[in-house]
């Protein structure tokens, strides 16, 4: 029987978080099969996502918090060994997919554990971590799970899919840094220079906002290009609630920098997940509708 620890570093409710990069996926999918849907959900949220998140904990070791789990217990061989046959069983029934798809996990969760492992460990090298998570979390996930919905290659070539794609690695170069904001301790042990401790704490701040300002303007022309103005709006609408709490957080935290903490981050991860889950799915299931 899988142990307890095994289970919390899997992080299975943390696959919520990264939920909005396939939601846009629907959105740009020109067909919707229910059966595809529910299987190509299944795989990377069930399996591809929390085998990434074990294989990076049993690496890391972490003592400190972690995305999704503020106190960490200790790792064994199970997580290791656990992780990886999530992504064995990602990759069988991805083949129920295409073979496109199941050539597309097969790439990212090479590059998950290149990024992990302590051969090459991308982590440790700021930019070459943040491009490997904004590539293949943001636009690499989006445009393979277009395909596998859509069952054709050629999806891969659509202005709108590509458009979309550029879309979520640009949010994620923007976002990442800030899922790292309050771990600068626990990666300085370990010799990772996170892209957020270059930045430093108000740094970090400062990116995170001059990003997500140029990219709510993408996303913006996005929908309102491909859908109408009220739509566009109404995206903009749903990160309310994230940019609020973000411009507290940051107000707080530049008072003291104690406030970039693991608590906050989550919550702001939290507001930004459910505003974007709500939309991008709503968007998806009533599309005949708009």
């Amino acid at each position: 029987m899988i142990s307890k620890s095994t289970l919390l570093h899997l992080r299975f409710p943390f696959s919520f978080f990264l939920m909005p990069v396939f939601g846009f996926a629907l959105v740009v999918a020109s067909k919707i099969e229910i059966w595809r849907f529910l299987l190509i959900f299944f795989i990377w949220h069930i399996l591809v996502y929390p085998a990434s998140n074990g294989f990076n904990s049993y690496f890391d070791k972490d003592e400190e918090s972690i995305g999704g789990l503020e106190k960490p217990p200790p790792v064994s061989k199970e997580l290791y060994f656990a992780s990886l046959l999530l992504d064995i069983i990602a990759l069988l029934f991805s083949l129920l997919i295409n073979i496109y798809f199941f050539i597309g996990i097969l790439i990212y969760g090479l590059a998950s554990k290149s990024y992990s492992h302590p051969i090459i460990r991308l982590k440790k090298y700021a930019f070459w971590g943040l491009l490997t998570v904004g590539f293949f979390q943001g636009a690499f996930t989006l445009w393979i799970s277009a395909v596998g919905l859509c069952d054709d290659i050629n999806v891969f070539w659509d202005k709108k899919v590509i458009f979309a794609g550029v879309l979520s690695s640009a949010l994620l170069l923007g976002s990442y840094p800030m899922t790292q904001i309050y771990q600068h301790n626990e990666d300085l042990k370990r010799g990772d220079k996170t892209i957020s401790i270059l930045l430093g704490i108000r740094g970090t701040f400062l990116f995170t906002l001059l990003i997500f300002g140029v990219v709510g303007g993408g996303y913006f022309l996005f929908f309102w290009t491909y859908f109408n103005f009220y739509i566009a709006n109404f995206f903009m609408l749903s990160l309310l609630p994230s940019v609020l709490f973000f411009l507290y957080w940051f107000y707080n935290s530049w008072q003291d920098e104690k406030n970039a903490n693991f608590k906050n981050t989550m919550q702001l991860n939290l507001f930004s997940a459910l505003g974007m889950n709500i939309f991008f799915y709503g968007i998806s299931f009533f599309r005949d509708n708009i």
